[in-house]
């Protein structure tokens, strides 16, 4: 989720047409955090190379979710979660006509009984940024070699990366996951993400 993500994309370019869908629903429910077009590219590309299913906490209005289901090949499945009910409603319209794509409304770990993820974006839930949000439990929600994407830091300039002059635990906890291998992306001057890779054997890089 993006402070201006929804209004980023109108200079973007030439955009997949369901992400102008979700980017139209978006505008007409005056909803402005949807995911940038960096990251949105970002999600088309990774989900290129999903082969099960997909999942998302945080739908918004579906923007992200439809750079993902954009970039997914045939028979892989997607499902998000919202917490918004409004949204939630509003964002399974955009993707009435996608089968594959499944939009649920309620807490973020709803979705957990749909994994285990090939690819995990967590956008609204399960990033361990805010109290009482646990960290997502990635050994257990993710296929070995599965992918998942944490977004929204604002890039690292010196280690141990930092978030208010103190060490950014949550950022912290992916980078040096047991379970991952994980990398922060720069892909903005102020826009960081996350990727990790979960081992195949855990422990073993």
């Amino acid at each position: 989720m993006s402070l201006s993500g929804t209004a980023a994309h109108t200079t973007a370019g030439p955009l997949p047409p369901l992400v102008a869908r979700a980017l139209a629903a978006a505008r007409a429910h005056g909803f402005p955090y949807s995911c940038r077009p960096e990251q949105g590219r970002l999600l088309h590309a990774l989900a290129g190379g999903a082969r099960g299913v997909i999942g998302e906490t945080g739908t918004g209005l579906g923007v992200g979710l439809a750079w993902l289901a954009s970039g997914a090949g045939e028979g892989v499945r997607l499902v998000s979660v919202e917490r918004d009910p409004q949204r939630a409603r509003a964002a399974a319209a955009v993707f009435a006509d996608r089968p594959d794509v499944r939009v649920l409304h309620g807490d973020w770990r709803r979705i957990e009984k749909y994994g285990p993820f090939d690819l995990l974006v967590l956008d609204g839930g399960g990033q361990g940024k805010a109290p009482g949000d646990p960290p997502a439990d990635v050994g257990r929600l993710l296929t070995p070699g599965g992918t998942v994407v944490v977004d929204d830091f604002t890039p690292a300039t010196a280690w141990p990366p930092l978030h208010d002059g103190r060490p950014d635990q949550a950022r912290l906890h992916w980078l040096t996951h047991p379970a991952l291998d994980a990398v922060e992306l720069r892909l903005a001057c102020d826009l960081g993400v996350v990727v990790g890779r979960r081992r195949l054997v855990e422990g073993v890089r």
